[in-house]
Parts: C-alpha cells; sequence; structure tokens
C-alpha cells in the first residue's frame, strides 16, 4: 500500500483543508484534537492549530498519525 493514500475526509497533510480552528478526529481511537483546548500529553498550549503540531506528533491515546485524524469541521 502506498504511505501517501489517505482517506477521503483526512487531513493527509494538506493544511489548506482546514483552519486554525477546525478539529480533527483520529480514525482509531475517536479522539478530537481541539485547537482551544491544545494537548497536555505533549504539552501543546491551548490556541495551537493542528497545522501547527510538529510532525513527529501523534494522537496522545493510540499514537494514530497526524496525517490519518480526519475532519470533523471547519468552522467559519
Amino acid at each position: 500500500m502506498r504511505e501517501d493514500v489517505f482517506f477521503n475526509g483526512s487531513y493527509g497533510g494538506e493544511a489548506s483543508k482546514i483552519t486554525d480552528q477546525t478539529r480533527l478526529e483520529c480514525k482509531i481511537c475517536w479522539y478530537v484534537y481541539d485547537p482551544d483546548e491544545g494537548d497536555d500529553y505533549w504539552h501543546i498550549p491551548p490556541g495551537t492549530a493542528f497545522s501547527q503540531l510538529p510532525e513527529h506528533w501523534t494522537c496522545p491515546q493510540c499514537d494514530g498519525a497526524k496525517n490519518d485524524f480526519l475532519v470533523i469541521d471547519t468552522p467559519s
């Protein structure tokens, strides 16, 4: 399987798909990354957009890949 193929609706590393307020959900465990909350596990401060997370960041609950997170909403 090619590593650059993503599910429809996946982030896939494409920052143009989201805004700074977009929440995304792990496709494995359904953890939701909310920019307003940040991520205590990885010491990501509140207000950090998903697209600004470090490349090595993974789901704090199941270690799912950042690029595989699903876009669940994009506030206008």
